[in-house]
């Protein structure tokens, strides 16, 4: 048997060697089979990976931006507005405190009797310097409530996205890790990331703008110095751009890391490990598995950020010696009387916000190429397209079925294993009859179950039902024919209504159906003993929670099967019925059974002979294939596999 969580690992083996670390960290190894490729010099970009980083950004960004929008057009327009109008204010705010300055100036020098059109000029300069400061406050409080609300919209509208593209995805998506390694990113990454891109969307071309209208000032002063300005963010752009891709390749090798320490986390913090994990004392066996996962996680990551921010202060310090040396020149300047007062407030007040509105154009585009990497994952969940899809023009399902169900050499293989699950079954089942599966576990009883409600496709050979190949019926129709009980049946954590109700969500509130399939299942006495009966919450998760046993559970999930009747479904499946169930519950469903699939075909596994001899019919399954077929007696005569397997579990009974 599979184990997909690696407890079978003993615990010495969580402490890798530094080989194996070394390549889950992507630094290679000497004996591996591809050496790693020489380090590029920063200053010689691949000019392939430049062209491929910008077309990928491109489309991220376009996707984001119709993301965000779907969210909200209002509020997006609303933060587009705010932040592009904020790129004409701090070249104003420059303009505006050099002429108060210069005009302040202006009128200490000139005679008493003559400063009253300077202190006019003052005062209206003043009043539009508050009005400027005042417009600013109003659009970055604007921005940011767009912003924030548009965050609290995404924290909504990107689970329902997730959620309502999952409910497409074939069960095989379900059992894949590299689908929960995509959710996982997915729902950690697209919380926030989208709002804060399209942020740095508008905030890129506020830079542009800024930027542009400060150069514009600050060449008054000479060429050269704004082409320091201009030159020296661009180490620290580059830098933080390697550092920002590596981060997201660590964080998708991490992935793996980060799902077992939330499983390892679940087990120690929700009920339905609880009782094992005391019994067996196992909380300090998990939580030593966590804490060997978490240091090799935390290592990798410290790693990661201390030469990212370290080399990044670095190289901004490039980017302060150049303000410095501005801020110095611009003095020099004012001393030898080259430049006026206001003037001097114009240069330095421009010298230093164009570079920080250039390092915001730096920073806008490795922000948006960065958020776009994580994204992408994202993207790539919601691309996941179902195999199993209905066809262009699907075969209308006609009721009541004049056909059966048919088999007909069908063989199926999981992928990833090498034996086969179903090797060339063929069977039927004719309208009304009742057939029961027989075999040990990994016979391949529940793989046929599956094939039927064509959750899986066969690799080989065909099903029909009613005549035509279920391929040719739409998914969703056909399996609204189908009363299912799996033997790991959902214990849904809402009311008991809703957990039964849901078997048809057509009839969901219909109390007369509730009341129907409650009396089919012998889930009477398990509703009545409940605190607020249909409406009680089941499960411990949520406040006000009714735990269930084993056997209530199977009761609930039994009615839920039963909420379509045999009209509306004229197939029904029951998975290990009564494997929950005491005695008495056994024998009371027993002496229904013939009652409850009248009018269906209906397809039984169990492990209990004394559910199986009541089919019509009986199929024995061994390593994926059919051996015996027969009724109860016929098997029993040809004391086969089927009748060994009756006299073993009837001796215990002796």
């Amino acid at each position: 048997m599979s184990d997909p969580h690696g407890f079978a690992h003993s615990h010495a083996h969580l402490k890798k060697s530094k080989a194996s670390i070394a390549a889950q960290r992507g630094q290679g190894s000497a004996d591996s089979e591809t050496p790693p490729e020489p380090k590029r010099p920063w200053w010689k970009p691949d000019r392939a990976s430049i062209s491929s980083a910008v077309r990928d950004t491109w489309r991220s960004t376009v996707k984001v931006f119709h993301l965000v929008w779907e969210v909200s057009p209002k509020l997006t327009l609303g933060l587009a507005i705010a932040t592009l109008a904020q790129s004409l204010t701090p070249a104003a705010q420059v303009w505006l405190a050099g002429a108060l300055i210069q005009a302040v100036a202006d009128g200490i020098a000139a005679p008493a009797d003559m400063r009253d059109p300077f202190v006019t000029r003052v005062i209206w300069l003043g009043v539009a310097q508050f009005g400027l400061l005042l417009a600013s406050q109003f659009l970055q409080t604007l921005g940011t409530v767009c912003q924030q609300l548009l965050q609290e919209g995404l924290a909504i509208h990107v689970p329902l996205k997730i959620m309502a593209h999952a409910a497409t995805l074939d069960l095989s998506d379900f059992e894949n890790a590299v689908y929960y390694d995509q959710l996982q990113q997915a729902q950690k990454e697209s919380a926030n990331r989208p709002v804060q891109m399209v942020s740095q969307l508008f905030g890129l071309v506020r830079s542009v703008v800024t930027f542009a209208t400060l150069l514009a000032l600050l060449l008054g002063l000479g060429w050269f110095v704004a082409l320091l300005a201009l030159v020296a963010p661009i180490p620290a752009f580059i830098s933080g751009s390697r550092y920002g891709w590596w981060g997201f390749q660590l964080m998708r090798r991490q992935s793996p890391q980060r799902r077992m320490m939330n499983y390892l986390t679940s087990l120690l913090t929700t009920d339905e490990f609880a009782k094992e994990i005391k019994l067996f004392t196992l909380g300090d066996y998990f939580i030593d598995r966590f804490r060997g996962i978490a240091d090799e996680y935390y290592a990798a990551t410290r790693d990661l950020l201390l030469k990212r921010y370290w080399r990044g202060f670095a190289w901004s310090a490039l980017t302060t010696l150049a303000s410095s040396a501005t801020y110095l020149y611009v003095a020099l300047k004012a001393v030898a009387g080259a430049i006026s007062l206001g003037q001097l407030t114009v240069f330095t007040g421009a010298a230093t916000q164009v570079g920080g509105a250039f390092q915001g154009i730096l920073g806008g585009i490795q922000g948006i190429y960065e958020h776009g990497l994580y994204l992408g994952t994202l993207y790539d969940l919601l691309d996941r397209r179902p195999s199993i899809a209905a066809p262009a023009n699907p075969v209308p399902i006609s009721r009541p079925f004049t056909q059966g169900i048919e088999f007909r050499d069908v063989t199926y293989q999981y992928p990833g294993r090498d034996e086969l699950a179903l090797d060339r079954v063929s069977f039927t089942i004719d309208p009304g009859e009742t057939v029961a599966l027989v075999g040990r576990n990994g016979a391949g009883k529940s793989t046929i179950v599956k094939l039927l409600g064509r959750l899986y496709d066969p690799d080989s050979g065909a099903i029909f039902i009613d005549g035509h190949d279920i391929r040719d019926y739409d998914p969703a129709d056909l399996r609204r024919c189908f009363a299912v009980m799996f033997q790991d049946y959902a214990t849904f954590q809402l009311s008991a209504a809703e957990n039964i109700g849901v078997g048809d969500v057509d009839r969901a509130a219909d109390e007369a159906s509730l009341a129907r399939a409650t009396i089919e299942a012998g889930a009477e006495s398990v509703i009545s003993s409940l605190p607020k009966g249909l409406q009680t919450t089941l499960g411990k998760q949520f406040e006000g929670g009714h735990q269930l046993s084993g056997g209530e559970w199977q009761k609930i999930a039994l009615a839920r099967a039963f909420m379509r009747d045999a009209k509306d479904a004229e197939i029904l499946i029951l998975d290990e019925p009564t494997a929950a169930l005491d005695a008495r519950a056994e024998h009371d469903l027993f002496t229904r059974l013939n009652t409850l699939t009248r009018g269906r075909m209906a397809l039984y596994i169990s492990h209990r002979f004394s559910t199986v001899r009541m089919a019509d019919r009986i199929l024995v399954l061994e390593h994926g294939r059919l051996i015996e077929q027969g009724t109860h007696d016929e098997l029993m005569l040809e004391n086969g596999r089927y009748a060994e397997l009756f006299e073993l579990q009837a001796a215990s009974y002796r």
